[in-house]
């Protein structure tokens, strides 16, 4: 049975369905339509958690998505405990008509007294389907193969005070699961309205996420806590094992080298996949696993619910939502799942937020490569400009891009989440969707391109074009030996390293150093974003976002070296 999950944003969706089915999600587009949906699977189920609606254009994508539902499928609204009232009379006319029950969320954060679970039961015959309140954050049973039957009386009254599985269902006990189950097996037709009211609209306490102006900063710098544990431990614990690692290679790599070509070429070339496999493991990796866990965290205690509707008028100045930014933080840890995640994104953002992942986010392999070219030539402390610089280019870039209608929409983000203790089974699960996205879709392409790189390598392709390019790198008053070091970031982002073997490298001022890391880092996405996104959009779409950034990228490195010059001389 298919069961299509219809909500708004930040109501427990995600957390509800996870919960039910005990599966991880796949991704892909709702049958016949643009609408991007996660899919969990069990063997009696299959629920399709659409994304949460905010905007207009959202609701125009979820009726759309509604229209391929087939008449034998079911339809779950999910609604808040804390908002039923405004979340109902909003989303009733999506589901006019359709077969399927409602699960109301946050049940633990609403008074338990006879007249809500009466006013519940009022509602239920009202609308004409199913009501089965939960805590989405607790569900913790797999939902039952098949379900279970549901008595004919028992239609519309699944709030009956004096049956044992609704206590059971409000104090979050296993039949929760089993009450759903059962709705969703003898669902309802949902009425277009409601003249039925709750009455009540419960809003977390404030906190300083509220507060005007101090809110957003404080919203700003918990996204900035990722790069600044992968900075330190960048400094403090890659440096330190990267020679253990690299040494445990050195045999492999030896051996490799003794293996017919082209294998010994794609292995234990400079360039090969086992001469860059300490990069992986010691730099790439684990700054994956750090933006994961924390991103993860963010997400299961309500952080980044709160983050996100701080920002949020910030962030509709120049085209995104609060919720954009958050993906654009997630390209940090790797620009493919963080692509893959603008699925959520609402059409008239969701490629202005993919631009600004490619341009902005220095991913697991950039990042730890650009701090590795700081410490290698004394610089450590150009990690801070460098993310200033990188993060005042990329608002300015993407405010010159996003479509009018991204930037005039009157969008509104005003539900706040409670906040509360993360659950390590949920962040488990978060951070393994993330990681699951960056060892299945990035790192075979990763593999891949030192295949690539190492026979481009082999055949002087490398050289060549550094040699070409080498007298461009006079307009960013750079050497020309650095052009090397551009062209192999525009394949595989750890090129960047290649700055510290350039023979000039030692004579650099820390200007250059930083024009020259900022121009390899942002001229061109890597071949995995690139291709991930001409996969997700287009692939002409993907090279128009492609010329467009390497535009931006030489207009902005202009700029920084000559002004920087500048400002230096006087």
């Amino acid at each position: 049975m298919t069961v299509v999950v219809i909500g708004k944003e930040s109501v427990g969706k995600s957390e509800l369905v996870a919960s039910l089915t005990g599966e991880r999600p796949t991704s892909g587009n709702f049958r016949g339509t643009t609408v991007r949906s996660e899919r969990y699977g069990t063997d009696g189920y299959e629920f399709v958690d659409t994304p949460g609606i905010v905007l207009d254009s959202d609701t125009e994508a979820t009726r759309s998505a509604l229209s391929e539902v087939a008449d034998d499928e079911r339809v779950l609204l999910v609604v808040p405990a804390t908002d039923i009232d405004r979340d109902l009379s909003e989303l009733l006319p999506l589901v006019e008509g359709r077969l399927g029950a409602i699960v109301v969320t946050f049940w633990d954060k609403v008074e338990q007294r006879t007249e809500t679970g009466r006013a519940l039961e009022q509602l239920s015959a009202d609308i004409g389907v199913p009501i089965v309140p939960v805590d989405a954050r607790n569900v913790t049973r797999p939902i039952a193969d098949g379900g279970v039957p549901i008595d004919e009386s028992d239609r519309g009254h699944a709030l009956d005070r004096d049956e044992p599985r609704f206590r059971s269902a409000t104090n979050n006990r296993p039949d929760a699961a089993d009450r759903i189950s059962r709705a969703l097996e003898q669902p309802g037709v949902f009425a277009g309205e409601t003249t039925h009211r709750i009455g009540r609209r419960i809003e977390p306490p404030e906190s300083i996420f509220e507060w005007p102006y101090v809110g957003s900063l404080v919203s700003v710098l918990l996204l900035c806590v990722p790069a600044a544990l992968a900075v330190w431990f960048a400094n403090t614990v890659a440096g330190e094992i990267d020679p253990i690692v690299g040494a445990a290679f050195e045999p492999l790599v030896e051996w490799a080298a003794t293996l017919p070509e082209p294998m010994a070429t794609m292995l234990a070339n400079e360039y090969g996949f086992l001469s860059m496999g300490p990069f992986l493991f010691v730099w790439a990796g684990p700054t994956m696993l750090i933006f994961a866990v924390v991103i993860g965290i963010y997400k299961t205690s309500g952080l980044l619910t709160r983050a996100t509707v701080s920002v949020h008028p910030q962030m509709r100045r120049v085209g995104l939502t609060g919720r954009d930014l958050v993906r654009v933080v997630m390209g940090f840890g790797c620009n493919v799942p963080a692509v893959v995640n603008t699925r959520s994104c609402s059409d008239c953002t969701r490629c202005t937020t993919i631009s600004a992942i490619s341009f902005g986010s220095a991913c697991s392999y950039q990042f730890p490569a650009t701090l590795a070219v700081f410490a290698a030539v004394g610089m450590s402390w150009l990690a801070g400009p460098y993310l200033l610089i990188l993060a005042v280019t990329t608002v300015i870039y993407v405010a010159v891009i996003a479509p009018p209608e991204a930037r005039n929409a009157e969008t509104v983000i005003d539900r706040r989440t409670f906040l509360q203790r993360p659950s390590p089974k949920a962040v488990a699960r978060e951070a393994w969707s993330a990681l699951r996205e960056f060892f299945v879709k990035a790192l075979p392409v990763f593999v891949l391109i030192t295949f690539v790189a190492a026979a481009l390598d082999e055949l002087g392709v490398i050289d060549a074009l550094g040699g070409v390019l080498g007298p461009a790198m006079a307009l960013f008053a750079l050497p020309a030996d650095a052009a090397l070091a551009v062209v192999l970031a525009s394949i595989r982002k750890d090129g960047i390293a290649l700055l510290t073997a350039a023979p000039s490298a030692v004579a650099l001022s820390p200007l250059q150093v930083l024009v020259a890391v900022y121009l390899a880092g942002v001229l061109l996405p890597c071949l995995v974003t690139a291709i991930t996104v001409a996969r997700e959009v287009s692939p002409r779409w993907a090279l128009k976002m492609i010329t467009r950034q390497a535009i931006a990228a030489i207009v902005f490195a202009a700029a920084i070296a000559w002004l920087g010059r500048l400002v230096v001389g006087l």
